[in-house]
C-alpha cells in the first residue's frame, strides 16, 4: 500500500473513531487486534469494533488524547494518553469511578486500503494499579465513615 493510500485510509478511521462514526467499515473482515502487554487477542471486523466500543463506553468513560500519529508503506502508529473514567469492570475490579489517565501506543498493519492487525502497547498493569488504588482507597473512605 502506498504511503498516500495510507494516509486516507488511517486519518478517515481516526476521524471515524474520534467522532462517534462507524470506524469498523476501515478494517478487513480478519482483522486482529492484540493486547500486546498480555497477549489477549480479538479477531474479526465485529469483535475488535465491539472491544473498543466496551473500552472507551462500558469499562470506562474514555477518549484518547492524542500525542502522534506516525504514517509509512502500510504501517502506522498512534500514540496517546488513555484518559477517562472507571465505569464498568475492567480486570476483574468493579467500576470504581476513579480517574485514569495512562499512555499507550497502537501500530496498525494495513493491506488493501483496509486496517488488518492491531497491536495495542497498552500498560494494563498500570491500570490495574491504579484502580486497585482508588479501590482500596474507596473501601478506606467507606469504612471510616
Amino acid at each position: 500500500m502506498s504511503l498516500d493510500a495510507t494516509t486516507k485510509t488511517i486519518n478517515s478511521y481516526l476521524q471515524a473513531l474520534f467522532n462517534g462514526d462507524d470506524f469498523a467499515r476501515y478494517f478487513s473482515d480478519d482483522v486482529a487486534w492484540t493486547t500486546m502487554e498480555t497477549g489477549d487477542q480479538v479477531h474479526g471486523r465485529d469483535g475488535v469494533r465491539d472491544y473498543i466500543v466496551a473500552l472507551h463506553t462500558q469499562m470506562f468513560d474514555a477518549h484518547p488524547e492524542v500525542k502522534s500519529v506516525t504514517i509509512g508503506d502500510a504501517t502506522a502508529a498512534l500514540e496517546a494518553d488513555f484518559v477517562g473514567t472507571h465505569t464498568g469492570e475492567f480486570a476483574g475490579i468493579p467500576p470504581t469511578g476513579a480517574a485514569l489517565r495512562v499512555p499507550y501506543c497502537v501500530v496498525y498493519d494495513l493491506a488493501d486500503h483496509s486496517i488488518r492487525a492491531l497491536r495495542g502497547y497498552i500498560p494494563v498493569a498500570l491500570m490495574v494499579t491504579q484502580l486497585q488504588t482508588a479501590a482500596a482507597a474507596k473501601a478506606s473512605e467507606n469504612a471510616t465513615l
